[in-house]
């Protein structure tokens, strides 16, 4: 079968890769449909993220179908999936407290343990979720990011009328201000790019702002998105008093203003992936409903033989979601 390898930073290449021909009792085989690039895809094939262990097969956004199930499994062959691509052992305190997320013994996809862009691959049966009848393969790949922002939001108080302000409109912001309109917020989207900008313009009455034009102005909800120091140090500048700061990017380090926190009894939370299956239910039925507006996020489906032109422009920061595509219309 063929799949994606990136040998060491800046070195992926397509190679023939073996199919395996045996499952574990609980594990299923997937033909994969779609695999959406991350910022943390780029972030490994550039080098940036230390805990990636080269040589490594990515990718971890990904549907497929099912070919081949063990015997201990409850999925037959035919069902269409999505892939939680981190691990959890139930074991560890975090586990035990229902912290799967954090789990000290946490492995991820296409950054520690080989990662899903080939044309096939192996996963256990636990970390997979059917997907129904009806809801379009567009729409199913986005459960993995997605899963991302409806874990973060738990953590907050968003209903109709509360003011959110949304720095970063990557992925991933531009599906908190997807959520954060859907659930009836007055959103604002900051970003230096406008051509992001332009783009989050269609989900509806956004209020779209370069960083520097907000001045004198604060929000119930900050949600930084961006992940980088100064995103991070504006968040808590903008935060109403009694407001909340959720931190969702992931950036080194950035000055914490602690007497502006204490003074207006701001709350900050740090927000990462999800847990499974929970939060990847919930998602599943946002986007089941017709009036949840997801559309714009992706920029273009590309097939994956063309891996070079998709990473680029993923790479880039100037698109939406880049998704490979494992289609056979796609693969010529």
């Amino acid at each position: 079968m063929l799949g994606l390898y990136l040998n060491k930073p800046g070195d992926l290449e397509m190679k023939v890769l073996p199919s395996s021909s045996f499952l574990k009792e609980d594990e299923v085989k997937v033909k994969l449909i779609y695999g959406g690039i991350c910022g943390s895809d780029i972030g490994a094939y550039k080098g940036k993220l230390p805990y990636v262990s080269y040589p490594i097969r990515p990718g971890h956004e990904l549907l497929g179908t099912i070919i081949e199930a063990g015997k201990d499994t409850n999925y037959t062959v035919g069902t269409k999936v999505v892939i939680a691509p981190n691990s959890f052992c139930g074991e560890c305190d975090l586990c035990v407290k229902g912290k799967t997320n954090i789990c000290r013994h946490k492995q991820s996809l296409g950054v520690n343990t080989d990662g899903g862009f080939s044309e096939e691959f192996v996963i256990s049966s636990k970390y997979v979720l059917p997907i129904p009848d009806g809801l379009s393969d567009e729409r199913a790949v986005l459960i993995e990011p997605f899963a991302v922002i409806v874990h973060a939001f738990k953590k907050v108080a968003i209903t109709t009328g509360t003011s959110v302000a949304v720095i970063g409109c990557g992925t991933e912001g531009m599906l908190a201000i997807a959520l954060a309109t859907y659930l009836g917020a007055q959103v604002t989207a900051i970003d230096i790019s406008q051509e992001k900008l332009d783009k989050v313009k269609s989900f509806g009455d956004i209020r779209t702002a370069h960083p520097g034009d907000i001045r004198d102005e604060t929000f119930e909800v900050v949600i930084e998105a961006a992940g980088v120091k100064q995103s991070v140090e504006q968040a808590m500048e903008i935060a109403s008093p009694g407001g909340s700061v959720l931190l969702i990017g992931l950036t080194p380090e950035a000055n914490f203003p602690v007497v502006r926190v204490v003074r207006n009894e701001l709350t900050l939370y740090g927000s990462i992936i999800y847990h499974f299956p929970a939060d990847f239910s919930q998602t599943l039925e946002y986007l089941k409903q017709d009036d949840f507006y997801v559309e714009p996020i992706i920029s273009e489906i590309i097939s994956f033989k063309e891996y070079k032109r998709a990473y680029e422009m993923a790479a880039s920061g100037k698109y939406g979601k880049i998704i490979l595509s494992f289609k056979e219309e796609h693969r010529q």
